[in-house]
């Protein structure tokens, strides 16, 4: 999957990044590089807790879980 981030510089050197998607997914790197590895780690581990809090949710209560396609937008 594809996800907009966006790198914004630091006066003191390096790179904070934020997940547009996904709002707790934020990360730093010194190097546009290192910075954006670092983001798809923490895109990873946000969504791994939300899969496994949904899991949780749905063993304890009947719910369906179903995916669906969003037309870009940009």
């Amino acid at each position: 999957m594809k996800y907009t981030v966006v790198l914004e510089p630091q006066e003191e050197g390096g790179f904070t990044v934020q997940c547009v998607e996904i709002p707790g997914a934020i990360s730093q790197g010194e190097t546009r590089e290192e910075a954006l590895a670092n983001i798809k780690e923490a895109i990873e581990l946000v969504l791994d807790v939300q899969r496994d809090e949904l899991h949780r949710k749905i063993s304890t209560v009947r719910r369906e879980i179903a995916k669906v396609d969003v037309a870009d937008v940009i």
